[in-house]
């Protein structure tokens, strides 16, 4: 028996609830998970996003792959144990800023079926917008400014996605985004176009 998890007493009813929250910021909480290749522009466009909802009176936050492993899971490595670890506790995080009632963009590469269906497990299914951010891989690495691929080409970067690590396409995503088809403004307003219904009107529409 776990002695720890006996001494775990929850107050979830003793404090604010998400309900309230969404009512004060006139928006309804959301997970928007951008997955895809190391350079396909998930990051950039989560920030383009994060703009534009800004701009409409949103409260967001960027969860993005290389701050959060600066920081809270800056233990952990890239074994398939400790990916899937990565992924779980950023799951956590999320589900905490949903029941705040803030709309969490999310931008990590999440290379499996397996740890993609894991994080909308804990979010929940109702919570979790999984964005296909996809762009060939040929594109990816003329992108890359890190030079991350051609390290990992060198054997100087061990279980690299897409080249010594694999990453599923996911199978049923809500939305795909192809950055090497679309300008970023027209990648960005399709992926707005596509969330708004779900998240609210905003505070800035009375």
């Amino acid at each position: 028996m776990n002695t720890l998890n006996n001494n775990i007493f929850p107050v979830h009813h003793e404090i604010l609830g998400r309900d309230e929250k969404e009512e004060r910021l006139r928006q309804h909480a959301r997970v928007i998970w951008l997955t895809g290749l190391s350079g396909a522009g998930k990051t950039t466009l989560a920030k383009h996003l994060e703009q534009q909802l800004f701009d409409r009176g949103f409260l967001t936050q960027i969860l993005d792959g290389d701050n959060i492993r600066s920081g809270i899971n800056n233990n952990l490595g890239f074994s398939d144990a400790d990916r899937y670890e990565n992924i779980r506790r950023i799951a956590e995080i999320s589900k905490l800023f949903v029941n705040c009632g803030i709309i969490t963009i999310n931008c990590f590469i999440s290379p499996t079926e397996e740890i993609r269906s894991m994080a909308q497990k804990i979010i929940g299914t109702e919570n979790f917008t999984e964005v296909f951010v996809n762009a060939p891989i040929q594109i990816c690495e003329k992108r890359d400014v890190k030079g991350l691929y051609s390290r990992a080409r060198r054997g100087e970067i061990a279980e690299f996605t897409g080249i010594t690590s694999p990453f599923e396409v996911p199978v049923h995503p809500d939305i795909e985004i192809r950055t090497d088809l679309l300008s970023i403004e027209e990648s960005v307003q399709k992926l707005l176009d596509f969330i708004l219904p779900s998240i609210g009107v905003g505070s800035s529409v009375k």
